[in-house]
């Protein structure tokens, strides 16, 4: 199975940057992984928050394919643990889709579209994360989750 992680907009942090690279690298080891950066949209600096959200879920929903399993990242998602989320992907490497898509959304949240498209939400924390920070916390339990899948020492280290 293929798993992508979806992100609307670039990545604007250098350490977040190094900190995605280095779980992307690891990752690669356990799975059919990619990341991918939307575009951000333009002169959207004075646009009204919904507007943003249309226009970023447009571009969400573009890249989605018809057979994919779509995950919003999102703050009122559900909240899960580690060794639940592992379960979660080992269940879907074992089911029908070919392509499992995580999605970080920008720092709005998704449009009521996107929402509807989505299998399920999750959420990392009953707190709230800047959309940038959430890239590498994710990264981060994707990784971890592999490794609890494996039984190899990093979860409890």
């Amino acid at each position: 199975m293929k798993i992508q992680l979806l992100l609307s907009g670039k990545t604007r942090f250098p350490f977040i940057r190094e900190g995605m690279e280095e779980y992307r690298r690891r990752l690669v080891h356990y799975a059919d992984f990619m990341i991918r950066e939307l575009p951000d949209l333009k002169n959207s600096g004075s646009w009204p928050e919904q507007k943003v959200k249309t226009e970023e879920g447009r571009a969400i929903l573009k890249a989605i394919e018809t057979g994919d399993y779509v995950v919003l990242m999102d703050e009122r998602g559900k909240a899960i643990s580690s060794v639940e989320f592992a379960g979660f992907l080992e269940k879907q490497q074992q089911g029908s889709s070919r392509r499992i898509v995580f999605v970080v959304g920008g720092p709005y949240g998704f449009s009521e579209e996107v929402y509807r498209r989505a299998d399920l939400e999750l959420s990392l924390s009953k707190m709230t994360f800047s959309h940038q920070l959430v890239r590498l916390l994710f990264l981060e339990q994707l990784y971890r989750a592999f490794t609890i899948i494996r039984g190899e020492p990093y979860h409890h280290g």
